[in-house]
C-alpha cells in the first residue's frame, strides 16, 4: 500500500484539525489546569467529538463504530498531538476499545463497543504496577473463590481515573510475574466494592490515579476472555496501542517544530533573524528530515494494522522508538532555540515538552522499544 493518504483521510484529517483548532487547544489545556479540574478535559467538547464519531472510528460497525480503521484514528490521534487535545481519546478509545476487541467475546464486545463508541461509558486500562512498563511482570493477585474471584493489589498510573465508568484490571490467576502464561484481564466497574481510585495530576496535566483493590469480589462474567490466556491479547492490543501513541507523538513533534521554525524566523539578533544565523538552521534542517522519515514509519504501521499484519509487534516498536526518538528532539530544540522564553509557562512551547515526556514513557519507552525492536529483528 502506497504510503499516501487517500481523499476521505484528509478529509477526516482536515476536519480534525480545525475542531481541535477551535475547540480543544493549548489554551484550553490551560484553563482546565488552572481550574484544578478532576478530570482533565472537558466533557462537552467530549461529547461534540463522540457526536463526529472519533470515538468510534477504529471499531468495527457491528458492534456500533464506524468501521473506519486504525488509520483513521491515527490521523485524528495526530491532530490531537499537535493542539495537546485533552480528551479520553486515548485512554478509553485507543486504549480500552481495543483491549476489549482483543480479549472480549461476542457478547461482551456488544455489551461494551457500542457504550464507548457513543460516549456513553469511559473505560480504562489499569496495567502497570511499577515505574516502568513490564506487563508480564503483572503481580496483582486473583484467587479463584467458589463462583468468583478474589483482587488484591494496586495499579499505577491509570488514565483517566478520575472520570471512568469502568477499568480493565489485568491480574495473575496462575504462575509468577514475568510468566507468559497466567494473565487475566477483569472488568471492574467504579463503584466497585473495594476499588478505590485515588486521583493525580501528571506533568503534562492530564488526569491519571491509582487504584487500590483490597480483597474485590469479581464474578466470573466479568472476565474478559479466557482465564488466564490475556497475554497474547494484550500483547496485540499493546502494538496498536503504542502506533496509535506514535500518531499523537508525530503530531505534537511537528507542531514544535513549526512554531520553532516561525519563531526563528521572527527573533532578530545583531540585527539579523536568527534563522539565518548556519548553526541553527542545519539543526532546524536536520530535524524536519527526521520528521519525514517519522511520519512514513507511523502511517506504514497504522496501515499495517488495517492490513491485519501478523507480524505487528516489529512495526510497533519502530514507530514507537522512533517517535520517543523524534519527539525527545524536537521539544528539546523547541525550546533550546526559543532561549529564556521556552522554559516560561506564559508560553506555548514548554506544553510540548511535558506532553511529549509522558506519552513517550506510556506502554514502553525508547529503550523498551528499542531493546524489543532488536530481539524481534533477531539480534
Amino acid at each position: 500500500m502506497a504510503l499516501v493518504l487517500n481523499e476521505e483521510q484528509v478529509m477526516l484529517r482536515d476536519a480534525a484539525a480545525g475542531f481541535l483548532a477551535e475547540k480543544a487547544t493549548i489554551a484550553h489545556l490551560r484553563d482546565l489546569r488552572d481550574s484544578g479540574d478532576e478530570h482533565g478535559f472537558d466533557a462537552e467538547v467530549w461529547r461534540e467529538m463522540t457526536e463526529m464519531g472519533w470515538a468510534g472510528i477504529a471499531i468495527p460497525e457491528a458492534f456500533g463504530g464506524l468501521g473506519y480503521g486504525y488509520t483513521g484514528l491515527g490521523l485524528v490521534l495526530e491532530q490531537a498531538g499537535r493542539n495537546l487535545s485533552a480528551s479520553p481519546l486515548q485512554s478509553s478509545v485507543l486504549v480500552a476499545a481495543t483491549v476489549i476487541g482483543e480479549l472480549g467475546s461476542a457478547s461482551q464486545k456488544e455489551a461494551l463497543l457500542p457504550a464507548i463508541a457513543a460516549g456513553e461509558t469511559l473505560v480504562s486500562l489499569a496495567l502497570q504496577e511499577a515505574p516502568h512498563h513490564a506487563p508480564l511482570h503483572c503481580a496483582m493477585s486473583a484467587s479463584k473463590a467458589g463462583d468468583h474471584f478474589i483482587l488484591s493489589g494496586t495499579k499505577l498510573l491509570v488514565m483517566d481515573a478520575p472520570a471512568a465508568d469502568a477499568f480493565i484490571v489485568l491480574a495473575r490467576t496462575a504462575g509468577a510475574p514475568g510468566d507468559d502464561d497466567g494473565l487475566s484481564a477483569f472488568l471492574l466497574p467504579a463503584e466497585t466494592e473495594g476499588l478505590t481510585v485515588e486521583p493525580g495530576k501528571m506533568v503534562d496535566s492530564r488526569a491519571y490515579g491509582t487504584l487500590t483493590l483490597t480483597d474485590v469480589k469479581v464474578a466470573e462474567d466479568q472476565l474478559l476472555g479466557d482465564i488466564g490466556q490475556a497475554s497474547k491479547g494484550l500483547g496485540h492490543a499493546l502494538d496498536i496501542i503504542n502506533i496509535g501513541l506514535a500518531s499523537e507523538l508525530l503530531g505534537l513533534s511537528a507542531e514544535a517544530f513549526e512554531r520553532t521554525a516561525e519563531y526563528l524566523k521572527e527573533r532578530k539578533q545583531f540585527g539579523r533573524v536568527i534563522g539565518s544565523f548556519q548553526g541553527l538552521a542545519h539543526r532546524a534542517a536536520e530535524l524536519f528530515a527526521e520528521l519525514e522519515l517519522a511520519r512514513s514509519i507511523v502511517l506504514q504501521a497504522l496501515q499495517k494494522i488495517d492490513e491485519g499484519e501478523p507480524d505487528l509487534a516489529l512495526y510497533a516498536s519502530a514507530a514507537k522508538a522512533k517517535l520517543c526518538e523524534v519527539a525527545q528532539r524536537a521539544t528539546n530544540e523547541a525550546i533550546q532555540m526559543h532561549g529564556g522564553i521556552g522554559m516560561t509557562d506564559e508560553y506555548e512551547i514548554g506544553f510540548f515538552i511535558k506532553r511529549a515526556r509522558v506519552v513517550q514513557h506510556l506502554f514502553g519507552d525508547y529503550n523498551y522499544h528499542l531493546d524489543r525492536f532488536a530481539r524481534q529483528s533477531g539480534f
